[in-house]
């Protein structure tokens, strides 16, 4: 690197707007103020240079660099930053090897931040576990995705977890403002207002995401000659469509929502979700998987037909496409809500693969072995009692019906034969 590179690198000028007004102490940080608010216990850790092993998740934008930023300013410690998308074992040996020979010779230690940390092979992962564990580094780790999911369990519980949540409607128009009055970095040399139209505008479409929020706002200002007031008009030109990309763990909880939204057989709530996961860009084949299963596990004997109707919107999919296919996933979604419900075939599948990996392998009775002389078809003799179970478990009840739609006559059956 040249001379030229580095002033190019460390001047503010060229620099996107969302990068030059990124906080440099903990008074200048927004949001988040569950964990850095005054008196909060992290805020404490930082300020007293006690950083422990942490993994800091959230979403895209919410604050994660810029608090591992914030900390490497902080502290005394040594301060290795690295991205775990090109990270190699080779290079994360020779990062442990200068923190060990800094904390033997000088005292020192090392926090090591990995962004991204989820991109890391499990087998990197535990190459992590001995070094942290023992202190030869402290680890911070950024993540948009889910832990539980993404990161192996060992990692996790060697390190404290904290959950960053999205920048809310206040945070962003404080920042907004900021932006605009901050004349060393910001916009404040301009002598800019904005509407407040426009800044509900920007808190509302942002989704907590003050990068792009303030991408948005330089270039509704730049755009713009002679501008003196930012108005609503010039933010949803800069906005020509809405973000709303989602991370893997939104991903989970966005399906779990859809997945419990139709067990409980709540119709408007369940196409609100479906619409969600469909607009953040998930794949409806993942979609039409989720309806299967759960056609079967909470519609089940309750309403038969709800699996046809699943696997007919999987079909769909396949065979017409998006955004088409878009109806069928709904129709599907909607018959699943107002089907009644049952999960007894669920209970009952459940509770013969608990006997049989708790139990012995049961011979077969005679009557129904292959090519067994004993066996007689009971459509054609009714009357016929033959051994359908071993004798060990021919006690056993798996099928319990349930008083339920369709599936209310096998309840009756049952219950006038005393098998409830």
């Amino acid at each position: 690197m040249d001379l030229f590179e580095i002033q190019q690198e460390d001047s503010l000028e060229h620099k996107p707007l969302a990068e030059r007004m990124r906080p440099r102490s903990l008074d200048e940080y927004t949001g988040q103020e569950h964990l850095v608010g005054k008196g909060k216990s992290l805020r404490v850790l930082i300020e007293s240079d006690k950083v422990p092993s942490m993994i800091l998740q959230g979403p895209p934008s919410s604050g994660k660099t810029t608090l591992a930023t914030i900390i490497s300013h902080t502290t005394q410690s040594n301060f290795v930053k690295v991205n775990a998308v090109s990270l190699t074992i080779a290079e994360l040996r020779r990062i442990f090897d200068t923190a060990r020979d800094q904390r033997n010779f000088y005292g020192s230690t090392t926090i090591v931040m990995i962004d991204e940390i989820h991109a890391l092979k499990s087998n990197i992962q535990e190459a992590l576990l001995p070094v942290v564990e023992n202190g030869t580094i402290i680890l911070i780790g950024c993540t948009t995705e889910s832990i539980s999911h993404d990161i192996i369990p060992p990692l996790v519980s060697r390190c404290r977890v904290y959950h960053l949540l999205p920048f809310s409607p206040d945070n962003i128009r404080t920042i907004v403002n900021r932006a605009l009055a901050d004349k060393e970095r910001g916009l404040g040399g301009l002598g800019l207002t904005i509407a407040t139209e426009a800044l509900d505008y920007l808190a509302d479409i942002s989704n907590g995401d003050v990068r792009n929020v303030l991408n948005a706002l330089e270039a509704a200002v730049y755009a713009s000659h002679d501008m003196v007031r930012i108005e609503l008009t010039h933010v949803q030109e800069a906005y020509s469509f809405r973000l709303n990309g989602i991370t893997a763990s939104d991903r989970y909880n966005l399906i779990s929502a859809l997945c419990k939204s139709m067990r409980g057989g709540q119709t408007d709530a369940a196409v609100y979700w479906l619409a969600r996961l469909l607009y953040s860009g998930v794949d409806p084949e993942y979609i039409a998987r989720r309806l299967v299963v759960h056609s079967t596990e909470d519609v089940g004997m309750g309403n038969p037909a709800a699996l046809q109707m699943a696997l007919a919107a999987k079909d769909a999919v396949l065979f017409v496409g998006m955004p088409e296919a878009r109806m069928a996933l709904a129709q599907a979604v909607i018959f699943i809500c107002e089907s009644p419900k049952s999960n007894s075939a669920y209970k009952a599948i459940n509770a013969a693969l608990d006997l049989v990996s708790h139990s012995a392998a049961y011979d077969v009775p005679a009557d129904i072995r292959d090519g067994s002389k004993s066996y007689r078809n009971p459509i054609d003799n009714p009357d016929t009692v033959m051994e359908y179970l071993p004798p060990q478990l021919k006690a056993s009840r798996f099928y319990k019906p349930q008083n339920s739609g369709v599936e209310a006559k096998i309840y009756a059956k049952y219950r006038e034969r005393n098998r409830l």
